[in-house]
């Protein structure tokens, strides 16, 4: 189970003090509003803290809790500003994105991958997106302590940042006609953007891009694993920078 808050006067405090990351919160559907609701919801609304209304199912777990009908899910790990990421000085670096991914073992999974290619740091979005959770601290195996996570609104937003700081982005999409080994990931800055499963990267992001590429597949079942899809084309630049080398 997350790390919780619970209880109104609790989440509000933790709100209010801005020193828990929160993940998002759990309102019951059953709850009244009161003056103290609407607080909760104001101010995550000015924190752009994500709560949603829940059927009071969701709360089974948390039983033994007296929780009054409100949540608050904690982030084992505290999220880096991507403006503060962008001031401190990066060469050759690389950043991976995050587009939808929804399950924490694959989050998990990437962040390790991520830590072991040297990569600088990970974007991920409030919405949308599975956030840091035990499991996916579990699955890091300790990963997650080694590389800042970066949590932002809009994605869209964040790619246009990077590319107004002379960052080059790369989107990965099935339908590409350039396959990942063909970019030269040398001599500067790069995103990689890797989209869920189901969907992909969002046409959006598509549309931000640099340069779009595909892994390429020999049988016709176009379904590789997000994160395994990741290590191939982070591995590949890290490739491509040790053979300069020699």
């Amino acid at each position: 189970m997350d790390e919780i808050i619970f209880g109104k006067n609790s989440v509000m405090e933790a709100l209010l003090s801005n020193e828990r990351e929160i993940n998002k919160i759990l309102i019951s559907k059953n709850i009244h509003s009161d003056s103290k609701l609407n607080k909760i919801k104001e101010l995550a609304k000015s924190r752009g803290v994500v709560f949603q209304f829940v059927a009071k199912e969701k709360f089974l777990p948390y039983a033994e809790f007296n929780h009054q009908g409100i949540i608050a899910q904690i982030s084992p790990v505290k999220y880096e500003d991507l403006d503060e990421f962008l001031e401190k000085p990066h060469k050759e670096s690389s950043i991976v994105i995050l587009d939808g991914i929804e399950d924490s073992h694959n989050l998990g999974a990437i962040i390790r991958t991520c830590v072991c290619a040297g990569v600088s740091g990970i974007i991920i979005p409030s919405r949308r997106n599975v956030q840091v959770n035990a499991i996916v601290e579990k699955t890091s195996a300790g990963a997650i302590n080694h590389i800042p996570i970066i949590k932002v609104n809009s994605l869209v937003s964040a790619v246009q940042a990077l590319k107004n700081s002379d960052w080059w982005v790369v989107a990965t999409d099935a339908s590409a006609k350039d396959n990942y080994y063909d970019v030269n990931y040398n001599d500067m800055n790069f995103a990689i953007i890797m989209g869920a499963e189901h969907a992909g990267v969002s046409k959006s992001l598509l549309k931000l891009a640099d340069f779009t590429v595909k892994i390429p597949m020999l049988k016709d079942f176009n379904s590789l694993n997000v994160s395994n899809a990741l290590a191939a084309i982070i591995f590949e630049t890290v490739r491509q920078k040790l053979t300069r080398k020699i």
